[in-house]
């Protein structure tokens, strides 16, 4: 396939900005190995109109967090008519907000934990006291739209809510408490849209004393990633039809990857967050459940860069 000049989108202005940059480097070397004229472009050193301008005619976005991953970026392709990778405008913005993303599940039926909203300027040291007695401990405390585990912490002592809420609001006037729940952690990515989409082989995850956070998702190789997972057939098949419900329900495309706990008590699955931009780094999980399914980094570079849309093709001209 004829795909023209590509710019790879990476680096941009949110604070996974490091993590972009990685990933989007290892696209462009992946698709520059496969003979496509692509470039790196970085929207936070460079306006979004040259894209235009220097005659782009597909972006590969590897864009993390806000504006890139939050329907910002998106919504501009769409005003110069360059067809990208991954979800369109809406459905980017939705799952970004994890949030909004818990609202359209639950209004879906789809299992995700209980939690409590809390805003910035508007939580009282009364508000943040109930927390613990409405989720109970421990429970998760984080940014409602930053990605990486950035400003998350997991509180065991109702005391510490004060110092968990403020490390998440620094990052975000919208803070998400969380039920905490134990047991197995997996990923499991998708690729495709719509009723073509499918899902890839779940990873489950083994962090050190438990806790992936962005050290250990990025740069520590103390993280055990099973892939098989593992688990019974059963199970992981129930959890790849949950997880292409949810991803279908947001009307994602492209690509995709929904987090899930299985409760050990239970071995019920409950779904923590998408994301429609997923890393493509040495250690991302995409790539690496990819390559499970017989996908090479390569390969899965060139399937996704070939899925590349526009919501609303021939709505604009390109002249």
């Amino acid at each position: 396939m004829k795909f023209g000049k590509v710019a790879v989108l990476m680096g941009g202005r949110s604070a996974e900005r490091e993590i972009s940059l990685m990933s989007g480097g290892g696209v462009l070397q992946a698709l520059q190995a496969r003979g496509v004229d692509a470039h790196a472009f970085d929207p936070a050193e460079r306006d979004l109109a040259d894209l235009r301008k220097e005659g782009f005619e597909r972006a590969f976005i590897a864009l993390h967090g806000r504006f890139g991953e939050d329907g910002t970026v998106q919504g501009a392709l769409e005003l110069l008519g360059i067809p990208y990778t991954g979800s369109g405008v809406m459905p980017s913005a939705l799952a970004i907000d994890k949030v909004m993303t818990k609202r359209v599940w639950l209004a879906e039926g789809i299992p995700t934990p209980r939690y409590v909203l809390l805003r910035q300027g508007a939580t009282s040291p009364q508000a943040l006291a109930d927390v613990p007695r409405t989720l109970g401990l421990p429970l998760i405390v984080k940014p409602a739209r930053e990605g990486s585990s950035l400003g998350l912490t997991k509180v065991t002592d109702a005391a510490d809510m004060p110092r968990a809420f403020e490390a998440a609001a620094a990052l975000d006037s919208d803070v998400l408490c969380e039920q905490f729940i134990a047991g197995d952690e997996v990923t499991c990515p998708v690729l495709g849209t719509g009723d073509t989409a499918r899902a890839l082989p779940v990873i489950r995850i083994v962090a050190p004393q438990g806790n992936y956070d962005y050290q250990n998702k990025y740069f520590s190789d103390d993280t055990q990633y099973l892939v098989p997972c593992g688990l019974p057939a059963g199970e992981e098949a129930a959890i790849q039809a949950l997880v292409l419900q949810a991803y279908r329900v947001l009307g994602c495309r492209g690509w995709g990857r929904i987090d899930v706990m299985i409760d050990a008590a239970t071995r019920r699955p409950w779904l923590l967050e998408i994301n429609t931009s997923p890393g493509m780094t040495g250690h991302s999980l995409v790539p690496m459940s990819a390559r499970a399914a017989g996908i090479s980094y390569e390969d899965l570079c060139l399937q996704l860069l070939a899925s590349a849309a526009l919501d609303n093709p021939g709505s604009m001209s390109r002249s």
